[in-house]
């Protein structure tokens, strides 16, 4: 069992994996400019993981007529 299961079905549509990386990278830019050096290091790694595996890593597999629904 992976901690983050990055082969789910509700990350394929391009517009949620750019809104996760953009939030995050966001958030770790805000931090540092209220001065909370280690929370914005800590958003950083966490935006460059999300980067690295939404993006560099990331297979979409076959598209189907069921992306980005919730059951």
């Amino acid at each position: 069992m992976k901690f983050f299961d990055f082969d789910n079905p509700f990350y394929r549509p391009l517009w949620r994996r750019i809104a996760i990386v953009g939030f995050s990278a966001a958030w770790s830019v805000f931090e540092f400019a209220i001065g909370s050096p280690f929370w914005g290091m800590l958003i950083g790694g966490i935006a460059a993981f999300a980067f690295y595996n939404l993006f560099v890593a990331y297979d979409p597999g076959e598209p189907d007529s069921d992306a980005g629904k919730m059951e």
